[in-house]
């Protein structure tokens, strides 16, 4: 019997540049917990933390057993804690020093750690290419297919535009083959996201009405309440939502829901099809009455912080907090399919879904009515909605027309809809716990390749073009952006603010 669980066989050494940061705190490290406890990781593997804060000795344990009693999603028992801190070790150096490479390599070389590497990069951009020098120079990057394999984790910002992404390639490449590059974004662990493909290709009945003669419209809105916690502002004000989560994460989600089958489940041809609906996406013709690109800022209120009141943010900042755009897909499936596109900081809710708007009936035989209760309300024809929602209740849900049992022949709007919560009692797995784990098997699918980073920015940097006169508009914090973000609606289409 085939077994549906995932376990690493071969031992590594995982080192994290950055070790004592917000990032390896909230997610690295009770991600690596919740592998080890489920017994997911090999039995011989090693921890090291590399930073230049004083954490040796114990002092590396309790730090992780605080994030790990208030970030990790499953039980910390002592027994485990102290099971998973046995793992761990601590690195203090300066990323610039090259005696602290020189170290790192003489602690690499003990024979009772494993030699395959995976160094995790949780740093600044600016710092990966003079870290990337230090190890080369270390001798602590193995080519690949001679041995011991050495693989580099990086988060994103893959860049900020066209050409500092290419300049990073470059940099990464310089050191390492592409195929030892693991560009992560976060969004692509998600259970749904991964979700998209086998529901699309693993189903006969939906499959063929991903198309132009089907779908009016592609929606998906990524919101979020929160604004600069977590000392966030002075990043944030650099990059703004459009650099921050259209660059990568929402294209992603339109390259996994709009991509043509890939001829088979290997990174390289699941990639191949991502980057060929990415080149294929372009910001759609704008109009005074519907312009395609809307630009947001919150302001404050008695109870929430302007943006430009924000610890870090520059008080004259034009940084955007929302962005919304109407995109368009230059190839024969989606011709003439407007995909709309909106994200923003202190939103009206936390939701991230991709919506596919059908067509309505091309004959409306039925009345159609709204009910609450037993009153009930004519409305117009209600299409079908295909809705995959990524956070937060993650799950697939079907909206479809059926009679209202009565006396009368109406219709109104029920869903199908499958829930993850509603079919599984375990709690799903955390991104950063797939992620890390395929890292650590080689399983570079779920991880950004050299071109999609370049077919992104390339996209990006037109959107910035053509928004170069645009100033960003103020919204309550609470709503759901600028009103003026609705004129990017064609059709009469509406967005889902559910």
């Amino acid at each position: 019997m085939a077994t549906l669980e995932v376990h690493i066989e071969e031992p590594v050494t995982f080192v994290i540049f950055g070790a004592t940061g917000d990032l390896t705190r909230r997610k690295l490290v009770p991600a690596l917990y919740t592998l080890f406890k489920e017994g997911a990781l090999a039995s011989d593997f090693t921890i090291i933390g590399f930073a230049r804060r004083d954490y040796e000795g114990t002092k590396f344990c309790n730090l992780i057993a605080e994030s790990l009693h208030e970030h990790s999603r499953t039980p910390v028992d002592e027994d485990s804690l102290q099971a998973f801190c046995s793992h761990l070790t601590y690195h203090r150096g300066d990323l610039s020093d090259a005696a602290a490479y020189a170290e790192l390599k003489k602690k690499l070389a003990d024979s009772a750690l494993p030699a395959n590497r995976l160094f995790y990069l949780s740093i600044m951009p600016h710092l990966i290419e003079p870290v990337m020098d230090q190890l080369k120079t270390a001798e602590l990057i193995t080519p690949p297919g001679t041995g011991p394999w050495t693989r580099v984790v990086v988060e994103k910002p893959f860049g900020r535009d066209m050409k500092s992404a290419q300049a990073l390639n470059e940099t990464l490449l310089k050191y390492l083959d592409e195929t030892q590059i693991y560009r992560i974004d976060h969004y692509l662990g998600k259970e749904t996201v991964q979700n998209i493909l086998s529901f699309r290709f693993a189903n006969t009945i939906f499959e063929p009405v991903f198309n132009r003669t089907y779908v009016d419209h592609i929606q998906i809105t990524a919101s979020e309440t929160v604004g600069m916690e977590s000392g966030r502002g002075a990043y944030y004000d650099e990059y703004g939502a459009l650099r921050d989560m259209v660059a990568n994460h929402l294209f992603q989600l339109v390259a996994l829901a709009a991509m043509e089958a890939p001829e088979g489940l290997s990174a390289r041809s699941i990639r191949n099809e991502k980057v060929k609906l990415l080149q294929a996406l372009k910001l759609a013709p704008s109009t005074p009455e519907h312009p395609s690109v809307c630009f947001g800022q919150y302001s404050g209120n008695t109870d929430t912080k302007a943006f430009r009141d924000e610890d870090r943010v520059d008080p004259s900042s034009t940084t955007e907090t929302f962005a919304a755009l109407r995109m368009e897909i230059s190839n024969w499936r989606w011709a003439d399919v407007p995909v709309y596109l909106r994200t923003g900081k202190r939103m009206a809710k936390k939701s991230t879904e991709i919506v596919i708007q059908f067509k309505t009936p091309p004959l409306s035989l039925f009345q159609h009515v709204a009910c609450k209760g037993d009153v009930c309300d004519l409305t117009g024809v209600k299409p079908n909605t295909l809705i995959f929602r990524i956070q937060p209740d993650e799950g697939i849900f079907l909206q479809v027309s059926a009679k209202r049992p009565s006396m009368q022949l109406v219709v109104e709007s029920v869903n199908m809809d499958f829930s993850y919560s509603g079919r599984w009692e375990k709690a799903l797995p955390e991104a950063y716990e797939r992620l890390l784990l395929d890292a650590m098997r080689g399983d570079s699918t779920l991880f950004t390749r050299s071109d999609e980073v370049e077919a992104e920015w390339n996209v990006i940097d037109t959107v910035l073009a053509a928004a170069a006169d645009t100033k960003p508009l103020p919204y309550t914090p609470g709503a759901w952006g600028p009103a003026e973000a609705n004129a990017l609606l064609l059709n009469g289409a509406q967005w889902r603010n559910e």
